[in-house]
């Protein structure tokens, strides 16, 4: 079998971590497969860096931040083929650039263009371990480009289906997805299997198991995804295609913290008008999440919506560019809690319950958005987590 790891910051975090993943990847290659193993930066190195720049600059020229932050996986992948070679087992790290990683040009936030596999074909050819230092490519100047936050699972994804391999394993420091983050519900359950499109739900609601943009690379390249923990041998979660409709009704509950509101008042209630605001914000690179709007008095209408937390005040100046014609409101204080199940296509009831289920604890909704198969609701922070076992409960995702 032809196996791609990809091997997450806790999980390297030590030099005894490096070691440990050493002899996994070892044993792994000693039943007879080809490996190659994506590594993220040791856990707090990439922070660290950020450190370093913001010591000189507020807001370092994203080119050079790339040269700084890809840094740290090149560390990561030597380590670990130094690791393996003194146990015996033939490596050769690579860098993004040497792992024929194309992106564009777009620094902090590239997205793959295209991955030559040839090197990483010879390498494996000759017996090789191929490690690969994740999160990173180079742009068509040559020049190193990053991939964001949790672009080492982008990188193994892409790598995978570059490379046709039979399984795509993500370890992490935890041991699969489950119904909802155990420490929030200690009866959360771990799920054997869970849907491509269950899991991009999940993934982009705020479970952090897996990044979402490495979830809609595998449905697209049909890659059998697996998550499990690099801290024990137990089976993980595999992602793959849809699941049957008979199976549970719910796969999980999310809840996303990282969340603001933004009230637009006295917006003319014209065409045009919600099309200039939403423009501003995508031309600034602000992902906006949840939007309604509600039809004012004389002519004006009420217009809301959600972005993360870390894009607030970037939304707010984006919106003071447009001018003074209405004012803004914002609140920090909300989190989104998501339920998440392929089998609310063919059940009805999900909503109600989960709506009567919060106005039983006297947790009100601020704002609702649904899909096919999801349901998000907008609610102050402090009955976050409590919505979430209350729901949990609800679904009985316990059994």
């Amino acid at each position: 079998m032809l196996i791609v790891q990809k091997y997450g910051g806790t999980s390297v975090g030590t030099l005894e971590r490096i070691d440990s993943v050493a002899q996994r990847v070892k044993a792994k290659k000693d039943e007879g497969n080809a490996l190659v193993v994506v590594v993220s930066a040791m856990s707090g190195e990439t922070n660290k860096l950020i450190e370093f720049a913001e010591h000189f600059s507020k807001n370092p020229n994203a080119r050079e931040m790339d040269m700084l932050l890809s840094a740290g996986e090149r560390v990561t992948s030597s380590l670990l083929a130094i690791a393996l070679i003194e146990l015996g087992c033939p490596a050769i790290a690579f860098s993004g650039r040497q792992a024929g990683m194309l992106t564009d040009n777009f620094h902090t936030k590239a997205k793959i263009e295209h991955i030559d596999p040839k090197p990483m074909q010879d390498a494996l050819k000759e017996g090789k371990v191929v490690v690969v230092a994740g999160f990173q490519g180079i742009n068509e100047f040559g020049d190193v480009t990053t991939l964001g936050r949790g672009g080492s699972d982008l990188s193994a994804v892409a790598i995978a289906g570059a490379l046709n391999a039979d399984v795509c394993e993500i370890y992490t420091d935890v041991d699969g997805v489950y119904t909802t983050d155990p420490r929030i519900e200690p009866k959360a359950k771990k799920l054997d299997k869970i849907s491509y499109d269950e899991m991009l739900e999940l993934a982009s609601l705020g479970a952090k198991v897996l990044q979402n943009r490495s979830v809609e690379l595998a449905k697209k390249l049909n890659i059998n995804l697996v998550t499990k923990s690099s801290f024990n041998n137990n089976e993980g979660t595999l992602i793959t295609g849809e699941k049957k409709m008979e199976g549970a009704i719910i796969s999980g509950i999310a809840l996303d913290k990282n969340q603001a509101r933004v009230t637009v008042r006295n917006v003319d209630d014209k065409p045009g008008v919600a099309a200039k605001i939403f423009k501003e914000l995508s031309d600034k690179e602000i992902n906006v999440d949840m939007i309604i709007q509600n039809v004012g008095h004389d002519g004006n209408a009420n217009l809301g919506f959600t972005v993360p937390q870390n894009e607030l005040h970037k939304a707010l100046d984006a919106l003071k560019d447009l001018g003074d014609n209405f004012s803004v409101e914002s609140d920090s204080d909300i989190v989104k809690v998501s339920i998440v199940g392929i089998g609310m296509k063919s059940h009805s009831g999900i909503a109600s319950l989960a709506f009567s289920t919060l106005a039983k604890e006297g947790i009100n909704i601020q704002m609702i958005s649904t899909s096919e198969i999801r349901i998000s609701v907008i609610v102050e922070a402090k009955y976050g987590e409590l919505a979430v076992r209350v729901l949990h409960d609800a679904y009985e995702l316990y059994k």
